[in-house]
């Protein structure tokens, strides 16, 4: 039974971003990483996915997500995701790295010790990798998306909305880590730490300058700069996102 189980989610190929995460020394310090989807559609896909198998080997529990799904079928089935960078993305990846991604689970489970119990790890919800649930959901809305969920699940951690939380819900923790690469309202590499008592939502500074010159200088997308700027920086209020998302929560 793992003892501490770190979570990243929504890495979205920002790589600089990603390797301060793995610095921190409860992350190295994890018995598990659990990887919660959206993993490299960014401006480097190829590095991020490489990093993550190579620096995480033998601890990662990896999960798809809605833009992991995505990319595989940009390039399988020609079928474009509406996103710029994704499309672009989904063109630089190597085969071995989309039959990766194409043979991830929708979802895991971990008993982790020390507080979470029986803990169900998913992207968006248990049973849908693009809903939208953030802290303020209506309690009906919280008991539909985990109407199928195990009644001995303790904790869910879902991703998909950029934004960390931590609430309870019909009896079970609910935790969002938040972004590691492209976080909305607050600047910084979002992540969690599950067990020793509980949930602590993590965020990890980083040189944002520096990282936004190295996506340009080694990404090769067009619009790197832009997406830099957008993301590295978190240009996106908290607030104004919760306004965009409320119709489907």
């Amino acid at each position: 039974m793992p003892q501490r189980v770190a979570v990243l989610s929504d890495i979205h190929g920002n790589l600089p971003a990603l390797e301060a995460v793995l610095a921190e020394p409860d992350l190295r310090a994890a018995d598990r990483v659990v990887l919660t989807g959206d993993h490299a559609a960014g401006p480097l896909p190829v590095q991020t996915l490489d990093l993550l198998r190579t620096a995480l080997a033998g601890r990662a529990v990896w999960i798809s997500g809605n833009a992991d799904r995505e990319l595989v079928e940009a390039r399988r089935q020609g079928k474009p995701t509406g996103y710029a960078v994704s499309d672009w993305a989904a063109g630089q990846l190597r085969e071995d790295q989309v039959d990766h991604l194409a043979g991830l689970p929708g979802t895991a489970e971990l008993v982790v010790g020390g507080g979470p119990g029986r803990t169900l790890f998913c992207h968006a919800t248990p049973r849908d990798d693009e809903e939208i649930v953030l802290v303020d959901s209506r309690a009906a809305r919280w008991a539909e998306v985990m109407a199928g969920v195990d009644p001995s699940v303790e904790t869910v951690v879902c991703g998909h909305t950029h934004m960390p939380y931590a609430r309870i819900a019909h009896g079970r923790l609910i935790v969002n880590p938040g972004s590691v690469g492209m976080p909305y309202g607050r600047r910084g590499a979002h992540w969690a730490l599950l067990g020793g008592g509980g949930a602590q939502l993590r965020r990890t500074a980083y040189d944002y300058d520096a990282a936004a010159v190295r996506i340009v200088a080694e990404s090769g997308f067009p619009e790197a700069a832009a997406w830099a700027e957008e993301y590295v920086h978190a240009s996106y209020p908290a607030e104004e996102v919760i306004e965009a998302w409320r119709p489907r929560m």
